[in-house]
């Protein structure tokens, strides 16, 4: 059953998390993603008012608003969670997580699939805006803030505004941060790369130039002698 499955993740995912009462009891990602599960079924039944007037109430309880009619797979975690917003039709694969503040946003007022799509193991950081009909391919991690607006292939880490490619492969062993991009990482985007080799340029021409200068002065004062004589 999903909504034992959602539960049973929440254990590898948090390791705050002591036990099945305190999930249930304590955990508004859990709890909305539980609610979820319910509305969605209410929802493919046409029982449309009432799922959207108990998913209301469900925003109001956790902070959290999942569009009934999103379609998200197993084990899924919203860790934290106050001011998630899932739309209509957005869809989420099996195994993703996400944090507080995410967004999976339209972009069109037109009854059309106008919400992102994300395949299996995705991971969303905090605060982290994903608009548009667009696909996040497997294992895609997006850093804390960041803001996609185009589709991303499987296993990358995007960061910024807009996403921009970080990583173009993530392994098991790489501990993802929620709320940015950690130094380490930092040190592998080619744009702070390009920027640090272009600082570095401008201070060896500095140094090329103060050279300059002082052989230039030399050259002056060896000019006044011999105009002297």
């Amino acid at each position: 059953m999903k909504m034992i499955e959602d539960i049973r993740s929440v254990f590898k995912r948090d390791p705050a998390a002591r036990n099945v009462f305190e999930i249930i009891t304590c955990y508004s990602g859990v709890q909305a993603v539980i609610i979820y599960r319910f509305t969605h079924l209410l929802w493919r039944y046409k029982l449309y008012w009432l799922a959207r007037f108990i998913s209301t109430l469900a925003r109001w309880i956790t902070g959290i608003e999942i569009h009934p009619g999103a379609v998200i797979g197993r084990r899924f975690f919203i860790d934290h969670g106050m001011g998630v917003v899932i739309g209509e039709t957005a869809e989420i694969g099996d195994d993703c997580m996400m944090y507080h503040g995410v967004t999976l946003g339209g972009t069109s007022w037109d009854k059309v699939k106008r919400h992102p799509t994300l395949k299996d193991g995705v991971i969303i950081g905090a605060g982290a805006k994903i608009l548009g009909p667009i696909t996040l391919g497997k294992n895609v991690r997006v850093g804390s803030n960041s803001v996609v607006v185009r589709s991303i292939d499987d296993n990358c880490t995007v960061v910024g505004i807009p996403g921009r490619i970080l990583k173009k492969k993530v392994s098991d062993d790489d501990q993802f941060d929620s709320y940015a991009a950690s130094t380490s990482s930092s040190a592998n985007d080619p744009t702070v790369q390009a920027v640090n080799s272009i600082i570095e340029r401008l201070a060896d021409l500095d140094e090329q130039i103060a050279n300059l200068s002082g052989v230039s002065e030399e050259a002056r004062e060896d000019l006044k002698e011999i105009e002297n004589k």
